[in-house]
């Protein structure tokens, strides 16, 4: 005699199951998990700048120097050197010789920030004769 479903020949109770007749366990309830906050890693550091801006200052051996830095990365720039090439130019425009100075920039640079510092950058008085006057043409910049 057939046994009707969910019933086996006993007559008790049997849960019903695949077509092979097994039963899966039920499947465990997920528990509230708070969402997983996920950061990018940081970009580093990128940093431009202008070239020089300049301004006299009434000594023809000193120049009043802006430049504009901007740092587009994810990451603040530490630690930074400028260095200038002020060129030393004669009465019918020769360029006489170029000198070095190196100035710290003011840090950090924030992510995203600009900073605008301006300097007075001088050579020895003794390299500019009258007639002659200094130009700030060339930006090196060493940063971390």
């Amino acid at each position: 005699m057939p046994t009707p479903a969910g019933t086996d020949s006993c007559g008790t109770h049997r849960p019903r199951g695949g077509p092979d007749g097994r039963t899966t366990p039920p499947a465990a309830s997920p528990s509230p998990a708070a969402p997983s906050r996920t950061t990018a890693p940081a970009t580093p550091a990128d940093l431009s700048w202008s070239a020089p801006v300049t301004e006299d200052t009434g000594e023809r051996w000193c120049q009043r120097v802006t430049v504009a830095f901007r740092n587009a990365g994810g990451t603040a720039v530490r630690s930074e050197s400028v260095t200038f090439g002020t060129h030393v130019i004669g009465a019918l425009g020769v360029d006489w010789g170029t000198v070095a100075s190196t100035v710290e920039l003011p840090v950090p640079v924030a992510p995203g920030a600009s900073a605008n510092p301006t300097w007075t950058v001088c050579v020895d008085a003794w390299r500019v004769p009258l007639g002659m006057h200094i130009e700030t043409r060339d930006v090196s910049v060493r940063w971390a």
